[in-house]
């Protein structure tokens, strides 16, 4: 196939990621993204493992990645387990590194805001924001129609879904699917290090992760050290890059307290999850409460759990999902889809280079979903509130 044009759902960093590889290839790429372009939260950290970082080098331009690596936090390894002896508050190794709470494979932390706006960069007149993915049709040449809410149409070689565990584009592929609500809340903040530096906390924790519990509540937090000044980084490696993620940045403290909803009740708003934040973290030692109390409020955002059922096999044709569209992973979810990506780009790079068609391409792809896959009746999908892909059913 000489040439090729591929339709993205999903602005997320699993479709971002795919877009980058996909134009770094010399293939015709759209993404689409239902929100605007700041409208809704991405999170605030995520850990990135080998396989987001495999992805990321083999899909970004050169400045972009040297802008990813340069921004990263230090090597993670485990995980840390918190106590109060005596009032006192202490740090050991936990046994048990790859429990869900943190990662499961070494890492390094990144800032999720400004990971999205790297992967912007160099996309702009690719991504389309506000603009809400309707249907697709498949057609008797073997590519696929899709309409849009805008009454946008388009024709494409190839559709990707990678917009989340609620993906429409899953939706109408496998429509028996569904997400259902467990009612458990994550609410997910930051705090400035500067204004915790006084606490000790975190040069007894290092670069790994943090767990505590005391008296039923538990709390996760991680210090976000920059490798580079992110403006520093932006200036020397991608001075194209023009955001207030970048501009903004400072060392942080990232924090996760799990909760339901039924403490969070009915009032919405990024004040109104940094004030259950504080009234959740009540019982914890004071060096955990201040986390909460010198948070960055616009920072919180609150995640639900849901519960996504196991997928059947998916239908062959030119659709085709990545990323929690496929199964969630808690903690490393985001290095999943990046994975997908980038197997998906390889496959469509083959297709383009003659070595493959495209039915066995994406054969090929979706064959390489299932291994990854976590036993999916027990596990969790973390997604915003607030979001239409968070919908129950969606």
């Amino acid at each position: 196939m000489d040439d090729m044009r591929v339709i993205v759902i999903g602005a997320g960093v699993g479709g971002l990621t795919l877009a980058q590889g996909l134009r770094q290839a010399g293939i015709d790429v759209a993404v689409f993204e239902q929100d605007a372009e700041d409208a809704r939260p991405q999170g605030v950290s995520l850990h990135l493992d080998d396989r987001g970082s495999s992805a990321l080098g083999a899909c970004l331009p050169p400045a972009n990645l040297a802008m990813a690596e340069a921004t990263l936090g230090g090597l993670r390894t485990g995980i840390q387990a918190l106590s109060e002896v005596d009032g006192v508050l202490t740090a050991a190794p936990r046994d048990h590194p790859d429990r869900p709470t943190g990662p499961a494979r070494p890492g390094r932390m990144t800032d999720r805001p400004i990971l999205r706006a790297v992967l912007l960069t160099g996309l702009e007149d690719v991504v389309r924001f506000g603009v809400a993915f309707s249907r697709f049709e498949p057609q008797a040449d073997g590519s696929v129609r899709v309409w849009f809410t805008d009454g946008t149409v388009e024709t494409a070689d190839v559709l990707v879904g990678a917009d989340g565990v609620g993906s429409s584009v899953r939706g109408q592929l496998l429509p028996d699917v569904r997400v259902s609500d467990t009612g458990k809340r994550m609410l997910i903040g930051a705090s400035p290090l500067r204004a915790v530096a006084a606490s000790g906390l975190a040069a007894m924790i290092g670069d790994n992760p943090a767990t505590a519990q005391v008296r039923g509540t538990m709390m996760v937090c991680s210090v976000m050290r920059f490798g580079e000044p992110p403006i520093a980084a932006r200036d020397r490696w991608l001075p194209t890059l023009r955001s207030r993620v970048v501009d903004d940045a400072e060392d942080y403290v990232m924090w996760a307290l799990p909760t339901t909803q039924a403490v969070l009740g009915t009032e919405g708003g990024r004040e109104a999850g940094w004030r259950a934040a504080r009234s959740v973290a009540a019982e914890l030692h004071p060096t955990l409460r201040s986390l909460i109390d010198e948070a960055w409020p616009a920072r919180t955002v609150t995640l639900r759990v849901g519960m996504i059922q196991p997928l059947p096999a998916l239908p062959s044709g030119s659709v085709t999902i990545l990323g929690d569209a496929v199964r969630v992973g808690p903690g490393f979810g985001a290095n999943l889809a990046m994975q997908d990506a980038g197997r998906l780009r390889d496959a469509l790079v083959r297709v383009v280079a003659g070595e493959d068609d495209l039915a066995g391409a994406l054969s090929t792809y979706v064959a390489a979903l299932r291994p990854d896959a976590p036993p999916a009746e027990t596990v969790p999908s973390r997604q915003l509130i607030g979001s239409r892909a968070a919908e129950p059913g969606r």
